[in-house]
């Protein structure tokens, strides 16, 4: 069987070879859409760049770890992409990929690199990994360690300018906890907020569709009392979204809903407003990040752009 080239990718995809190529090399010019469609391409036709994928040019044997914390849900939608990106580009490498679920210290036996989910300030994986010299990357942004993380901050703003935009002055955010996205999407949404001196409120919670049910369930019963709700997931988003339909409140003729994340397909009647991560592109820097670990370049750091996605959640407030 021919191996297929760079020109095949580009035929398939409707795109020229230099496209391919700014894909392949991880520029940020690249439409996300495009770059998606590229990147699917690139794994239907199991492409392998010659010689040995210089983007995934890594030794035999080298193995990479994905840590994630005790209790975060495997399954969820956002893990789920994530892993399926990572494999897109391990797999055709040669490079095995682990899911390492909770204690580090309860291992055997280390991987060659381990990329760390969820990161939060008192993380004690990093000192861990550092004592026994296992490289590392980080999902989300670090002062010393190699990190890839997308614009969350910047991305809760434009979700929060949103509704502001369309006249909403009583806010909610809807958060998850100590994690440092969930600070960073609280961050961004009270920026925003006090651009136009809204009135704000915040809700801790988790990330799921029920967390985001029951918080805003309960909030609302209670007599919390907002007009625009900013959640820090998609699926608190869809939580909420159904809790308040679910108490006969009309989304978003009462109260308009944004989200963060992009997930497709989640249970919705109607298309959801949110802010969307480049998922795919968050894992090809992640892995190039990797590389650079094992081969020991210099510690640097990467974020990767987000937009917003409008749907049909956000209306004018009543």
């Amino acid at each position: 069987m021919t191996r297929p080239t760079i020109n095949d990718i580009a035929r398939v995809a409707g795109v020229s070879k230099g496209t391919v190529s700014r894909v392949l090399n991880g520029h940020s010019t690249v439409a996300m859409r495009t770059r998606a469609q590229v990147e699917q391409i690139i794994t239907d036709l199991n492409y392998v760049p010659d010689p040995a994928a210089r983007h995934l040019s890594w030794r035999t044997g080298h193995t990479l770890g994905l840590s994630t914390l005790a209790g975060d849900p495997l399954l969820s939608p956002y893990q789920v992409l994530f892993r399926r990106a990572l494999e897109a580009r391990t797999a055709p490498a040669g490079v095995q990929l682990f899911d390492l679920y909770g204690r580090l210290e309860a291992l055997a036996r280390l991987p060659s690199a381990v990329l760390l989910m969820h990161i939060r300030e008192d993380d004690t994986r990093l000192a861990f990994l550092e004592a026994r010299g296992v490289p590392v990357v980080l999902i989300g942004h670090h002062s010393v360690h190699r990190w890839v993380a997308p614009d969350d901050r910047g991305g809760a703003e434009l979700a929060t300018r949103q509704l502001t935009a369309a006249g909403h002055r009583d806010l909610l955010f809807l958060g998850s906890g100590e994690s440092q996205v969930a600070r960073d999407r609280e961050a961004g949404f009270l920026a925003a907020a006090q651009e136009v001196e809204a009135q704000v409120q915040t809700l801790p919670g988790g990330f799921t569709v029920l967390d985001g049910y029951r918080t805003v369930r309960r909030a609302w019963e209670a007599g919390t009392r907002f007009t625009g709700l900013f959640a820090a997931s998609d699926e608190q988003a869809v939580g909420a979204a159904a809790a308040l339909q679910d108490m006969g409140l009309d989304v978003p003729g009462q109260v308009s809903v944004v989200g963060f994340d992009g997930l497709p397909e989640l249970p919705l009647p109607f298309v959801l407003t949110t802010v969307a991560q480049d998922i795919a592109r968050i894992a090809q820097v992640a892995l190039r990040l990797v590389q650079e670990a094992l081969a020991g370049d210099p510690v640097r750091g990467e974020y990767v752009p987000v937009q917003l996605r409008r749907g049909q959640t956000v209306a004018p407030p009543p």
